[in-house]
């Protein structure tokens, strides 16, 4: 399907499982051919090009081992690509496949979100529902080995080859995190990822919230369904909604425009700018909102990234939703997916996208509204102590709603003691007030 033609990509790192280019991913594809590069040739450094055959020359005849033409020039061309930004490569032909692959929300391995960082390799997030998760891999861990190899001096795509393999199978990280004295070693038996990008649940009567992980082809229709069932369960209408975009690495860029548009009636969603005419794309929203103006919470943290910063920036720029939570992680450029006539491809960065105001996102990332430090809530340990009431007091007048009143504190008693979630519980709370200064 993608022959011959560019693909535009929000392109983070690589998903350990299978996606190249964490967020991935496709794909406003436009229809053209690979072209032959015609360059100037006064303007060639020929130089440079003399120094490149002298030490192509010089490693074909004095290297330790004999090595391929072809393994010195496919080498050469991911130098050349890595050298330009962390986000271009160059993809061979079974990484390109898994690209393509991993936007349909399904592939095998471990379910990380990585980028490359000072040699190491820095997980962005843990994809949810999956063994890296349920492993224990936090945002912001460093791997620095896979089994017995040290990850310095790997290519990402090096290293995602290693942690890639058939279910069932094991493989233990090593891994550096934040607050911790020695290295974690953590096992994990890899799995077929099935990342379901939206999950929805009733936080509290008329309140709703949706989790979307990541952005893949099918998260806008996954979300409309979801805020359609989460309407009806409550009746028909919802007085605050809760998105949360934590730990979410991006995706589609399609996908980001339509989980925008699903709030919004009107107005730029983003926009992108390049070096090139056809680098240049704007989203306009169209004239519906799904949940008919109710208040809205975005949830972010420094795991979410691309596709997630465009949401949150569109939702904050026009005033639609209070972004709440830690600073985003600033990846605000686009990739294009460019195929090559030998099956591969060549993942360049060719433009930059910005919020409806004109932000920037690149290196700066999304500041929230309200900032929250990363915290969890833990119920207080009950004690033998209880503060007089006037309920306690001999003689006291009678409520005749006493016995609701306390049979529905003991409800939120519990209810709260479930939930240890700080930012999501600020961000009900915070629903819960705007809804009553409406009132």
């Amino acid at each position: 399907m993608l022959k011959n033609k560019s693909v535009y990509l929000l392109s983070l790192g690589v998903a350990l499982g299978g996606v190249i280019g964490v967020s991935g991913s496709v794909f406003a594809e436009r229809a053209t051919a690979p072209a032959s590069v015609a360059v100037d040739s006064e303007t060639l450094p020929l130089e440079d090009l003399k120094t490149f055959t002298e030490i192509f020359g010089r490693i074909k005849q004095d290297y330790v081992e004999p090595v391929s033409d072809k393994k010195l020039l496919e080498d050469a061309v991911r130098g050349m690509l890595s050298g330009l930004d962390p986000h271009s490569a160059y993809l061979v032909a079974e990484e390109y496949q898994e690209l393509k692959e991993g936007t349909t929300g399904q592939f095998g391995g471990l379910g990380i979100e990585v980028t490359m960082e000072n040699g190491f390799i820095k997980v962005v997030s843990p994809i949810d529902d999956t063994p890296a998760q349920r492993a224990g891999i936090k945002t912001g861990d460093l791997i620095i080995r896979l089994d017995d190899k040290p990850v310095k001096g790997m290519t990402l795509a090096d290293a995602v080859k290693i942690m890639r393999g058939e279910a069932g199978s094991k493989i233990l990280l090593t891994v550096v995190r934040e607050g911790s004295e020695a290295p974690l070693k953590i096992a994990l038996v890899r799995d077929i990822i099935k990342a379901k990008s939206v999950k929805s649940k009733m936080l509290d009567k008329n309140y709703g919230y949706v989790r979307v992980s990541s952005f893949q082809s099918g998260t806008g229709e996954s979300l409309k369904e979801a805020l359609a069932g989460l309407k009806k369960e409550n009746g028909g209408t919802l007085k605050g909604l809760v998105l949360d975009l934590r730990n979410n690495p991006g995706g589609v860029l399609n996908a980001a425009v339509d989980v925008s548009d699903a709030f919004l009636r009107n107005g730029l969603i983003v926009y992108t700018k390049g070096r090139i005419p056809n680098s240049e794309m704007r989203f306009n929203a169209a004239p519906d909102d799904l949940i008919d103006d109710a208040p809205m919470v975005v949830l972010i943290n420094a795991g979410s990234a691309s596709a997630s910063e465009i949401v949150a920036g569109a939702l904050q720029d026009s005033k639609r939703a209070i972004i709440m939570g830690e600073k985003s992680f600033g990846k605000g450029s686009v990739q294009t997916i460019l195929p090559t006539s030998n099956g591969s491809a060549v993942k360049l960065t060719t433009a930059r996208y910005y919020t409806p105001s004109g932000r920037s996102i690149q290196a700066e990332g999304i500041e929230p509204d309200v900032v929250l430090a990363q915290m969890k809530l833990e119920s207080v340990e009950k004690s033998d102590f209880k503060p007089v009431k006037e309920s306690d007091l001999s003689n006291h007048l009678q409520n005749n709603k006493e016995k609701a009143i306390a049979k529905d504190a003991e409800t939120k008693e519990k209810d709260a003691s479930d939930a240890k979630d700080y930012a999501l519980n600020q961000a009900l709370t915070l629903l819960k007030g705007i809804s009553i200064l409406k009132r």
